[in-house]
């Protein structure tokens, strides 16, 4: 979704506020976004937050004196690479299914090339919905290559329940992110280092201190680099995780300093590094040769610092290499990964927070925010980590064509 330009319409029904959210969706996916509204939508929600939103003037009347052109609703229709109504009332279906074009929404989506996606989100009473004229309308939308998103059974504004509810944002977001095609990468001879995993470090033969880390998100890198094309060193803590990629050679360390001197041994041929490991901070100044016996006394631990491999890595990195960390916080989310991505001269930071569902150890799903060296942010929605992977390749791929 990265630099795509998407236009949103809004049209007069209750639905009108969950748009906003789908704003704000977009903007975070890094998307630049136009709003054209038609005047009864303003009755649900205000210019000045779309304005606010979006980051982009509000466009509300077909021929507005505070233009440069007459004919904004064109270049508009021009702009845009993705067009969305939503919500999409019985009023502004039956228009665009019949070529009335007698307001800015309107005469913008009518202009819309139809080489381009156009979706529609419809939202009304039930009995609207399923009016015959309004499904006369919407089937000649399909015909016409416009993208129904079929509406949800609710609650409804009339305090019925019944079909006709708007889909929400997410859903809606995620529609039109899945349709597009992610931009091709170039790896011919490109090599990736990544890590994954804990690591274990031993207190006795039996004993260990580790984390909650699977390894997961490590793994799905892997495989979506490989997928890509790359030639992977996957080095990773214990796991029971396997890969499916012929192009991945897997590297196994229990300890964060074999991890260490195996990321020493690979780094200097790798073009992407990707340190997504959870190594652990802290190792025991001893590991008891013997299973230390339990006693009913106090039992002291004494630890010592273990070595800051990303840290490491980073001060030998080249000018060809890009090199991408990860932070899971707790609080201060933004300023402490921000303060991880300069101070240990990274070009990316993948940030985490555990105040977030389904993000961090021991889940299926992620919820990631990207940081850039500029300090550039991408916020993406809840994934699995399979999608959050591929959407991290892309990103962090196309810095090394």
């Amino acid at each position: 979704m990265l630099n795509k330009k998407i236009l949103i319409g809004i049209s007069g029904g209750i639905a009108a506020y969950k748009a906003l959210t789908l704003i704000r969706l977009f903007r975070n996916a890094g998307c630049e976004v136009k709003v054209v509204v038609t005047q009864n939508a303003l009755s649900f929600v205000t210019p000045l937050t779309i304005e606010t939103l979006s980051n982009n003037r509000l466009y509300i009347n077909m021929f507005e004196h505070s233009v440069e052109r007459a004919t904004e609703h064109i270049s508009l229709a021009q702009w845009a690479d993705i067009a969305i109504v939503a919500p999409a009332t019985a009023n502004i279906i039956g228009k665009l299914a019949n070529g009335i074009a007698d307001d800015a929404l309107s005469t913008t989506l009518l202009a819309f090339p139809n080489s381009k996606p156009l979706y529609i989100a419809p939202a009304m009473n039930e009995n609207m919905y399923k009016h015959l004229a309004v499904q006369k309308n919407l089937d000649t939308l399909k015909q016409f290559n416009f993208h129904i998103i079929s509406p949800q059974h609710g609650m409804l504004a009339c305090n019925t329940e019944g079909i006709g509810r708007m889909a929400e944002p997410e859903a809606i977001f995620k529609i039109i992110s899945d349709s597009i095609p992610r931009e091709p990468i170039c790896t011919s001879g490109k090599r990736a280092l990544v890590t994954a995993g804990p690591t274990y470090e031993p207190v006795d033969p039996v004993r260990f201190i580790g984390n909650r880390s699977s390894g997961l998100m490590g793994f799905t890198l892997a495989e979506a680099l490989a997928a890509k094309g790359f030639e992977v060193d996957l080095i990773t803590g214990p796991t029971f995780l396997t890969t499916s990629e012929e192009n991945i050679n897997r590297i196994d360390v229990n300890t964060a300093e074999e991890m260490l001197h195996k990321c020493l041994e690979h780094c200097q041929k790798a073009n992407i590094i990707i340190m997504s490991a959870a190594v652990a901070d802290y190792t025991p100044e001893q590991k008891a040769e013997h299973k230390i016996k339990k006693e009913n006394t106090p039992f002291y631990l004494r630890l010592k610092p273990t070595v800051d491999i990303l840290k490491t890595i980073a001060s030998k990195k080249t000018k060809d290499q890009i090199i991408v960390g990860f932070a899971l916080e707790t609080d201060n989310e933004l300023a402490n990964a921000k303060q991880k991505l300069h101070t240990k001269n990274l070009d990316f930071i993948v940030l985490n927070s555990l105040n977030d569902s389904g993000a961090g150890f021991g889940t299926s799903t992620n919820k990631v925010t990207i940081i850039d060296k500029k300090d550039n942010i991408i916020e993406f929605p809840l994934k699995s980590k399979q999608e959050t992977a591929k959407d991290i390749v892309q990103i962090v791929g196309k810095s090394i064509l």
